[in-house]
């Protein structure tokens, strides 16, 4: 039944890499099934048979397609179906789309799409690496012309060494995370998070990497040879030549001119003219090819600011190379948010806010991994007046969500623990102006908002990117790319990182692949501008985190307790955990393994509410002082509450520091008064004084305090328990 069916097997890192083609999803243009350990993804890639019309780019779809069957799970969702894409499904998508979008041809039309299902998980065989090198399998022996294949790994650092795919064991003590991309020649893609890693640890890694991947390419153009199709025919949409020629002809001085300014409204005001008369004058020449024209003025801005690159070392606004646009840092700008920071580059202005929530507020995740929630959140947003155009907001893009992602990653290594800072934080990168390099200033903004918050982070992260111009051999690179740098150079690598290192990479390409050489230039260069970003900049804008959290932020204390303890805390059916909740004007969340976070927005009440909590969670002990509040009074004494549940008697003879003759004239029911535990009986009552109390407390004066002989009645250790249990049985 399948006589086309092959099995192509080596190894990746150890572990079985095995191919399966010919037996299912066979109507694709190009299919495979990638079994890697007990990880298993179907990739199928199809091509529509003509050019789609009225588009100026190559219309590819890359869409990752979990299935929570895939580890034995069923969705939360109320259909208890997969719903819209999770954002690490969205992000692996981008990271499968980055490397493999170039080395189709730029001036093919045809939709191509490519769907990767996650059929099966295994935690030590990452699902999106095999859905990476699946595509790059389906595409290569598919007819759709392509000029790869690429292969990806994942990089990590264990106890300084280098490891290719780590389990996840090993993940968990890794420094870093590096996916690299390679064709058989040139890295083709990167994307890492590290936690603070030098120079040369990165690009070391990076080309363990690389070398992983040649071998994995070779494998892959083993099974082309053998099974591969022929490519298909296309349409070009490149405009004809001598049209081309013609266009450049009568615009280029007029396109230098309009390109040559530091403005980009003024740029964009400058061609507006330009395409106005190009279309005057060819529109009768060309008819029915007006896109083709405005093809032909995009090569041509291309054409001219490459030139100046590469030939002039000019650049459109006129710095130098390895020169940044003018920088500016701003704190506190939001009187009422908990944090905020204003990062301006050139015309690339972000707004970060902070805000601080209970542990409660972590977001809860229903994914492929072992990762239920995360405390930490970072959104960015791309309104589209930041570009100076009009289109309504339908809710954050791959885009937007790739570069919330970014930052997230960038920031994650210097975000203190739970333990050492119990909040949830949300970061929101709001981007006001945009010419380049946005997901880098919300770096930049970010760590300025976590400083104002009062947040401890371990060090402050900057962010910059890094363009590049190639020509055969020759290239150069520039730091601080603005956006026509950006759409007519080859590469966007964007570097994230403190002083110590580097945080994040994020590396964007239109060319097939990078050199080591280029790669060491990038990283050396933004090493230099993120060191000058932070301490000429950022830290002159706010020197060190603030000592004090902002005044309408929630105060957030946390404290352990045992396991065994936690049913006392709560209480039957929740009753003393919302009675503490209640008269602290607090928030109680208590974790699995005891840890307790408490929030108020006063200092105190978060205090008297983790008093409580410890009381009930420890047994008292005798010499320590309580504030409780009288629950009854005897005429031998008063009951104290000193936590929900616990109660002690404060005899009348340790009432006061002075005679007493009623218990009446001291205290009354409700009132709260501080007492030191002095005797616990064996059957677990407690006695309590509030006269040694106050005088340990130094809350009166030596000659204020009554003599022993003059208190009445005398009080003799256990006489007293003779008077509560009787008065009890009266009761």
């Amino acid at each position: 039944m399948f006589e086309n069916y092959k099995v192509f097997k080596t190894t990746l890192a150890g572990r079985p890499l095995i191919v399966e083609t010919g037996k299912v999803a066979q109507l694709a243009n190009g299919s495979c099934l990638v079994r890697y350990g007990e990880t298993v993804i179907l990739c199928a890639v199809t091509a529509s048979a003509k050019p789609r019309d009225g588009v100026d780019f190559f219309p590819l779809s890359v869409d990752y397609d979990e299935k929570l069957y895939a580890v034995g799970h069923i969705p939360g969702s109320f259909q208890r179906r997969e719903g819209r894409p999770s954002e690490k499904a969205i992000l692996t998508s981008r990271v499968i789309d980055r490397p493999i979008r170039p080395l189709f041809p730029k001036d093919m039309r045809n939709d191509v799409s490519v769907v990767c299902t996650v059929m099966s998980v295994d935690p030590d065989c990452a699902p999106e690496i095999t859905a990476m090198i699946a595509t790059s399998i389906g595409i290569a022996i598919s007819d759709i012309p392509w000029d790869g294949p690429i292969s990806g790994v994942i990089v990590g650092y264990v106890d300084g060494e280098y490891v290719i795919n780590p389990t996840a064991e090993q993940e968990k003590r890794s420094e870093m995370h590096v996916t690299v991309a390679s064709t058989a020649d040139l890295v083709a893609m990167i994307e890492a998070g590290a936690k603070e890693v030098s120079n040369e640890v990165m690009f070391n890694g990076i080309m363990a990497g690389h070398a992983a991947n040649q071998q994995i390419v070779a494998f892959i153009n083993d099974i082309v040879r053998e099974i591969g199709k022929p490519k298909f025919d296309f349409t070009s949409n490149d405009p004809d030549p001598d049209m081309y020629q013609a266009v450049k002809d009568f615009a280029i001085e007029k396109i230098r001119y309009a390109l040559d300014t530091d403005d980009k409204l003024v740029r964009d005001e400058r061609l507006k003219p330009i395409y106005e008369e190009v279309h005057a004058t060819f529109d009768e020449q060309y008819p029915e090819m007006q896109a083709k024209l405005d093809e032909c003025l995009y090569k041509l801005q291309k054409y001219v600011v490459r030139r100046w690159l590469l030939d002039d070392g000019k650049r459109v606004d006129g710095r130098k190379i390895d020169e940044i646009r003018p920088l500016a840092a701003e704190v506190g700008v939001l009187p009422r948010t908990h944090g905020s920071g204003l990062f301006t580059r050139g015309q690339t202005q972000v707004l970060t806010t902070v805000t601080l929530g209970y542990t409660a507020d972590a977001q809860m995740l229903d994914g492929l991994d072992d990762e239920v929630e995360k405390r930490y959140i970072h959104h960015y947003n791309f309104p589209s007046y930041s570009v100076g155009e009009t289109k309504p907001s339908r809710g954050p893009g791959r885009r937007e969500i790739g570069h919330g992602a970014l930052a997230e990653r960038a920031l994650l290594p210097v975000i203190p623990s739970v333990e050492e800072f119990p909040y949830t934080i949300r970061l929101v990168s709001e981007v006001l102006s945009s010419n380049g390099s946005t997901s880098q200033a919300s770096i930049c903004g970010s760590t300025l908002a976590l400083m104002d918050a009062g947040v401890p982070i371990k060090a402050p992260v900057a962010g910059i990117s890094c363009g590049l111009v190639t020509e055969g051999d020759r290239f150069m690179t520039m730091v601080d790319i603005q956006g026509l740098e950006d759409f007519f150079g080859d590469m966007d690598f964007k570097v994230g990182g403190t002083h110590k290192g580097i945080t994040a990479i994020q590396m964007d390409l239109k060319i097939h692949g990078l050199t080591p050489a280029i790669i060491k230039e990038a990283l050396e260069k933004t090493y230099k501008a993120r060191l000058y970003i932070l301490d000429e900049i950022m830290l002159k804008a706010i020197p060190e985190v603030r000592p004090e959290l902002s005044k309408y932020a929630p105060k957030m204390l946390s404290t352990k307790i045992d396991v065994d303890k936690i049913r006392e805390v709560i209480g039957k059916g929740g009753c003393v955990i919302q009675k503490i909740q209640t008269e602290c004007n607090c928030k109680i969340d208590i974790s699995d393994d005891g840890t307790v976070f408490i929030a108020a927005v006063d200092t105190e009440n978060a205090k008297r509410a983790l008093s409580v909590v410890e009381t009930i969670a420890k047994d008292p002990e005798i010499g320590s002082i309580y504030k409780g509040k009288v629950t009854r009074l005897m005429t031998f004494g008063a009951f104290v509450e000193i936590a929900p549940g616990k109660e002690g008697l404060v005899h009348i003879s340790r009432l006061d520091v002075k005679r007493v003759e009623k218990v009446e004239d001291v205290v009354h029911v409700g009132d709260e008064i501080v007492v030191k535990v002095i005797e616990i009986d064996e059957q677990g009552r407690i006695n309590l004084s509030r006269r040694d109390a106050l005088i340990q407390m130094g809350d009166v004066a030596a000659e204020d305090v009554a003599p022993e002989a003059e208190r009445r009645p005398a009080f003799r250790p256990g006489s007293f328990r003779r008077d509560r249990s009787r008065d009890q049985r009266r009761e």
